[in-house]
């Protein structure tokens, strides 16, 4: 029916981590459990709680007091390092070498420290006639993901007359990967397009002058931009063919081997956290009571391992698979075995969330699993934080369930209904509005002003999100999904809204609307500060995904995601 989460039926999901080394103090005040539906309670006080920081690796699967002071010495080392090179030009070359490894997080007050002074020298450093266009990249990039409000006027400095970029850079391979990474953090500025275009047109030419190592890191930036792409993969292979060829002086070895030490002890944690689930989802049963419906358990996995990456959230992942395996029979139970009839009175018992007794025996079934999952994850959030969101939680599936009602009709009934009022139900069966939801309170949100935003859908930092996920999906990518259900599509009814548009055409203006929420999704991830870093993130990872999750090869398969899966799941080391 609504495509939740975008996932095919033969393939799996994808995988990011992005270790954190945080916990919390949290002081939530209780939400009222039984008001009306319309009625939301703000609380004008705290939106969040930062999370404070802790001594790292503390895992509880990894307790051999030899390994872990190994690598505290290495963090030790690297602190210091940083601390000593803040006011050396190349303090910002070693930030970035963190934040490619994901190891950022260990050393937050030096880099904060470190980008202060960038950017109180940036307007001083753009007047030496010396400067470079890889250091300006670079700078302007690193500032702009710590939130900073630096302008892409930055670039001007190396414009023409004619608001181009001085052809003399084209020869600058390094410069040119830069400001394409650059590019990538676009709000919706016209310089940073001609950045784009500029570096993709230099970079693609180059590529052939080259030897491998350095063609392959070129095509590397084209295909997989860090900005757009799932930041342990990126690490991983910064970490194998990048890291691996530059000096080999003492930093980069402490940094070496505190990523590799970071990425295992995760991929530990990950497959423990997958046997997990494997024994709640066989013990769970539904899948033996609906037999037609999918029963794809790490796929579901591994949306949660995408969304929300880290030792310290644990738990709360095992609790949003159970949310995503539900979102699954849902969707199958629209899409495959429910009659118009039976489908309305299941959407209004999920609306009322009352009594099953009217429905038939598999979407009963269905019902009370579903009731049990949302009530184990209200009571985690409650002991959790003192708050108990059941109300909420219940209202995002009722909203996704309406959602997916309107589709089934307009299928039954053989409805056309113009793009925009696709798109708009499409955007909430997409499933990310309930994903997000759920992740809102999971995350220890309070209900605020900004968060009911969230809980009602009229949210940007998900809209944005959901949009990416639907027409990047309607663009005709998912070549190996067996819709029986509603199958229509954006492209198609932007074609039958404008009957002289064709098939490319039609598509150009999609991927066109993709762009723009990415921007816009861009705009609330950099400068939206009503939410904790965490929850920006996972809006953010749900959107990287969707490249991986269809990047499909002729033969229909899906090898960027399998080798996503082997590496940072299952053990592979390319």
């Amino acid at each position: 029916m609504g495509n939740p989460l975008l996932i095919s039926r033969d393939n799996f999901g994808s995988s990011l981590f992005r270790t954190s080394p945080f916990w919390a103090q949290h002081n939530f005040a209780p939400a009222a459990a039984s008001l009306p539906r319309n009625s939301v309670p703000v609380d004008h006080t705290l939106h969040f709680h930062d999370r404070c920081t802790t001594p790292p690796f503390k895992y509880e699967f990894h307790k051999d007091p030899c390994y872990l002071s190994k690598i505290g010495q290495n963090m030790e080392k690297v602190r210091i390092m940083l601390s000593q090179a803040k006011h050396k030009s190349n303090a910002i070359v070693t930030v970035d070498s963190l934040k490619k490894l994901g190891i950022d997080h260990f050393f937050g007050e030096q880099i904060s420290e470190i980008l202060d002074l960038s950017y109180n020298n940036m307007h001083k450093t753009l007047k030496e006639s010396d400067v470079k266009l890889t250091d300006i990249a670079l700078q302007f990039k690193l500032l702009r993901e710590a939130g900073y409000d630096v302008s892409s006027d930055v670039f001007q400095r190396f414009m023409n007359d004619n608001g181009e970029f001085k052809q003399y850079l084209s020869k600058d391979v390094e410069g040119l990967i830069r400001l394409h990474e650059a590019s990538c953090l676009n709000i919706g500025e016209e310089m940073l397009y001609t950045a784009k275009d500029f570096s993709t047109m230099h970079l693609k030419s180059s590529v052939q002058h080259f030897g491998q190592r350095c063609s392959g890191l070129v095509r590397h930036t084209l295909e997989h931009p860090h900005h757009t792409s799932l930041k342990q993969y990126k690490a991983r292979h910064y970490l194998t063919h990048v890291l691996s060829s530059l000096t080999r002086d003492d930093a980069s070895l402490w940094m070496e081997e505190l990523a590799q030490t970071e990425f295992q002890l995760n991929q530990q944690l990950y497959q423990d956290e997958f046997k997990k689930i494997k024994r709640w989802w066989s013990d769970f049963g539904i899948a033996r009571e609906l037999t037609f419906a999918r029963d794809q358990i790490l796929k579901w996995y591994l949306w949660s391992m995408t969304a929300l990456p880290g030792p310290q959230f644990s738990k709360h992942r095992l609790e949003i698979t159970k949310a995503i395996s539900l979102l699954y029979i849902i969707d199958d139970i629209f899409d495959i075995m429910g009659k118009p009839e039976e489908l309305a009175l299941f959407t209004q018992t999920i609306n009322c969330w009352e009594d099953s007794s009217a429905l038939p025996g598999y979407m009963r079934a269905c019902f009370n699993a579903l009731k049990e999952v949302t009530s184990d994850i209200a009571q985690f959030v409650e002991e959790e934080y003192g708050l108990n969101p059941l109300n909420y939680l219940k209202r995002s599936w009722a909203t996704l369930c309406n959602a997916f009602l309107v589709e089934a009709r307009w299928f039954v009934e053989k409805q056309v209904p113009n793009a925009e009022e696709y798109l708009t139900n499409g955007v909430t069966s997409s499933g990310v509005h309930m994903l997000m939801v759920h992740l809102l309170f999971l995350l220890g949100h309070r209900v605020t002003n900004e968060t009911v935003h969230i809980i009602k859908g009229s949210s940007s930092l998900i809209s944005c999100t959901s949009k990416i996920l639907r027409l990047w999906d309607d663009l005709g990518s998912a070549k190996d999904e067996n819709q029986e259900g509603f199958d229509g599509s954006y492209v198609e009814y932007y074609m039958k809204d404008n009957p002289s548009c064709s098939l490319d055409a039609a598509k150009l203006h999609t991927n066109k609307l993709i762009t723009k929420s990415w921007e816009d999704l861009n705009k609330e991830y950099f400068f939206n500060k009503s939410f904790s870093p965490y929850f920006k993130e996972a809006s953010l990872n749900c959107a990287r995904m969707v490249s991986v999750m269809y990047s499909y090869n002729e033969e229909k398969k899906l090898p960027l995601l399998n080798d996503y899966i082997q590496i940072l799941l299952f053990g592979g080391n390319n």
